[in-house]
Formats: C-alpha cells, structure tokens, sequence
C-alpha cells in the first residue's frame, strides 16, 4: 500500500526500507517532521513539529508474501506482536493516514482495516489517503476508496510527489495546537543500539522506554530499521536508535538485509554515543570484531555493553571476562565496559549515567594554552625517536573540533609521530585531558613556509595598507 515510501515522502528522506516483499515493516518506525502551514495562512503562522509513525502491515504475514525466512522460522508468529504495535499507535495518534492502493484496488485487508479501526475508537481520526496516483488516469480508481466510510481519500503519489502539499495541509489542520513540553524540547542525546543477531539490543530498547516499544523474539533478524524511540529516563531527554542485528555480509539473505545493515551504519554516523552490544552467553564473533573496528574508524564514543550477564555460569567472574574482552576487542582499550541484563532491568542506571559522561567528554573543547602545555610536557618526558637523530618539534597545538575531540599539532615532520608515538601520545593525553573514556582524533600537519613570491605579495598587501592609514582626511 506504499505506507512507507509515504513515509519517506513526507519526511524528505529515507527513514523506512521501502521493497515489495510483505512485511519489511514490523515495527513503529518514527520520525520527527516540520509542517508548513496552509498556503493561504495569514502571515506569521507557525511550522508544526510533530511525530509522523509507519507501523507494520495488518496481517501481511497471513495471507502473502514470505511467510518463513532462510533458516525455516515461520514469520506468521510475529503477527500478534505487529499488530499489538498498530494498535497502540491507533490509540496514541492525533490523525491515522488509512492508506490505501489506488492501483492495485481495496483488498480484503482494507476492509478489515477499517473495522479495526472503528472496533478501537480510530475512525474519527481517519485521514484516508489513496497512494499511486501517479497520473489522471487513477484518480477514478482511488475514488472507490470513499465506499470504506471515512469520506473522499486524499489522492497523492508517493513516488513523484504529487498531492503531498494538499495532504500535509490536511494534516496541519488536523493536528492540534499543543505546545511541548519543557522536557520534549530540551537537547536529547542520541544513543545507537548495535551489535550481531538477538544481543539483546530491542528487549534494552523496551526496557529503557518502560514500554514495549519495538518487537522482541527469538526469529533472529526480527528488527530491520533503524527505529527511533523518544524518552525520558530520570528527568533527561534521550533519543535511543535499534539497529538490525548484524551477521557477516556474505551471509545477508536478500536486499532488505542489506538495506538494514547501512541504516545501522547511518544510526552510527548520527549518534552521540554508541552501545556496542556483546552478548555474554557466547563467544565474541567476528560480527563484534567488525564493529569494533568500525566504530573506531568513526570515532564514535563507546559503551561495550555485556549483556544477558545473570545467564554467565557462576565460576565466570567479571575480571576474567575483562582479560577476555580486552583480548578479543584490541583497539578499544579505552572505552568502558558495563554488565548489565536488559531482560532483568540490572545495570541499566549504570550505563545510562555512562552514556552522558561519555557525551560530555566527546563535546568539551579544551583551552588551547592547556593542550600545548600538556603536549610540552609528554615530549618533555619522551618525544618521538629517529634512527636519523632529527629531533621532532611541535610548533604548535589547539583542539579544532568536538564529537570527536579532535587535535591539530603543528610539527617539524609529521612522519616522525605516526605509529607507536601517536599511540603513546594518545594514551597520554587522555590521561592529561578530560578524554579518558572517548576517542581523541589527532592530526598532525607539517608548518608550511612561504615562498618569495607570496612574502612579496604579503609585503605589498602590507605596504598598501599602510599608505591607505596615512591619507589625510576630509571635512
């Protein structure tokens, strides 16, 4: 029925997977848009921001598509768990776009659809929307759409855009005038979930949101967006992304996965802080390794979240398993490492006060006096070596950027730090600097001297300059 490329449309990006296999949505998928007002409001009338939610198809798994995967699991066991999330957004939405197919016709679906909604007080809230009508010649067919009882559908296209002006109208004048709380429009931060297949990412997700918000079962792959859940946990404004399990690329089933697995990487680039979810029961996998590496490549500040921890054998102690993680996960030395059970709600204070300690860390900027005395001090103590004796020199330090915390030094040859200096040279300045638990990105640039050329052209510039300062002035 095109809900969501609706989705997408509205929303001016890719937020949903679109494919015409049944069933890639499963749960509320949400993000936040901004709406214009009508064309002939008067002058001055506020945007709206509101939440606009794709849930998944109404018992798509039971009458079409694919109804098992590649390992055999039967995906009609996830209808209940769909269709528990449908209603609950029929209950909490403002205004629910009915959407239906002007092309393929009304369906039996439809029908029951709209039952469904009369059954669970929705149709008052009804806007019905009839997609893929993509030219004039449809227009007759979305009309038939009438007869489900919620009066004319708003003909739109999805795919090229037409009518999405006349139906985001509609929607603003739809949508009350409420004004947010002081809680909902205070700076959240944003925290991404990822880690391989049933880690335990969405029962933390429900957890966290005190509801259960997206879909947990044992069929592995059950997540496939990257699903945005809003909230508040102890008085703070967080953002939390799921992400769909990872497994190794070779072994993605079909497009869909690979589509969920750069929605993952795309969570990554736009959080604050990531939870590089490790499920204690089993061994660290090559899925965890990849991540690892990967997050270290972005610089993304990380919490190693052990989970499933009241399932370890009680001869496990967290020392042990410390040694163990540190072994398998090389590079991420410095990013904290918390026990929790998602399943048990143990832990989850713990991580989360993380989680803005981390965030702080990543968005300080350190006075530029500081960093060069901190950096004077380590070559102090133990500068670069060179087989060739050239002493290395840093001409000059500052700190250039946050998130992450990234420091340009100016020096005589940027070969002589790269390598095991620039490591040493890290620990140390998280050490000396508040950066002890989140990646540091060093940059190291060589000075560039001036040719005779542009000294001249300076010395005019200079020179010019100075004869404009000594024309006298009129009146």
């Amino acid at each position: 029925m095109g809900k969501s490329s609706l989705l997408n449309r509205l929303a001016r990006e890719r937020i949903s997977i679109v494919d015409p296999t049944p069933g890639v949505t499963r749960d509320r998928v949400s993000t936040i848009i901004e709406l214009e007002p009508p064309l002939e409001s008067p002058k001055g009338t506020p945007t709206k921001i509101i939440e606009i939610i794709d849930t998944g198809g109404y018992g798509v798994y039971t009458v079409e598509g694919k109804r098992f995967n590649e390992t055999g699991d039967d995906l009609a066991t996830l209808t209940p768990d769909i269709e528990a999330q449908i209603l609950v957004a029929i209950r909490q939405a403002q205004v629910i776009l009915f959407t239906v197919d002007a092309q393929g016709g009304l369906s039996s679906l439809d029908q029951m659809i709209a039952t469904l909604l009369r059954q669970h007080g929705g149709a008052e809230k009804v806007l019905l929307v009839a997609n893929k009508v993509d030219n004039e010649k449809w227009t007759a067919h979305a009309c038939e759409a009438a007869s489900l009882g919620f009066g004319e559908p708003q003909c739109v296209s999805a795919k090229t855009g037409a009518g999405i002006r006349k139906l985001t109208e509609e929607i603003y004048n739809r949508i009350g005038d409420e004004k947010p709380d002081a809680a909902d429009t205070q700076q959240e931060i944003q925290i991404a979930m990822i880690g391989k297949r049933n880690s335990g990412k969405s029962t933390l997700i429900n957890t966290l949101a005190g509801e259960s918000r997206v879909i947990v079962s044992e069929i592995p792959g059950t997540t496939r967006d990257a699903i945005d859940v809003r909230f508040q946990f102890s008085g703070r404004a967080m953002l939390a992304i799921d992400t769909a399990g990872v497994r190794k690329r070779k072994s993605l089933a079909d497009n869909i996965e690979l589509y969920a697995y750069k929605r993952m990487l795309a969570a990554v680039q736009r959080a604050d802080v990531i939870f590089l979810m490790i499920d204690a029961t089993s061994d660290v996998s090559q899925v965890d390794k990849k991540l690892s590496k990967e997050l270290q490549q972005q610089f993304k500040p990380t919490i190693i979240v052990i989970n499933k921890w009241d399932l370890v054998p009680d001869d496990v102690t967290t020392e042990s398993y410390l040694e163990y993680l540190t072994e398998q996960l090389r590079g991420l030395e410095y990013a904290p490492i918390v026990f929790i059970s998602a399943k048990e709600g143990k832990g989850i204070r713990d991580v989360i006060a993380m989680a803005f300690n981390l965030a702080a860390q990543a968005s300080h900027h350190e006075k530029t006096s500081k960093v060069n005395d901190v950096i004077d001090d380590i070559l102090g103590r133990r500068g670069p070596s060179s087989r060739l004796g050239t002493q290395a020199k840093v001409l000059y330090a500052c700190q250039v950027a946050v998130h992450p915390p990234t420091i340009v030094l100016v020096v005589n040859k940027p070969e002589l730090f790269e390598g095991p200096y620039e490591r040493y040279l890290l620990n140390r300045l998280r050490e000396e600097l508040p950066y002890s638990e989140v990646p540091i990105r060093l940059l190291f640039r060589k000075r560039h001297r001036m040719d005779l050329t542009q000294l001249k052209r300076r010395g005019r510039a200079r020179s010019d300059a100075q004869s404009l300062t000594k024309l006298p002035m009129e009146g």
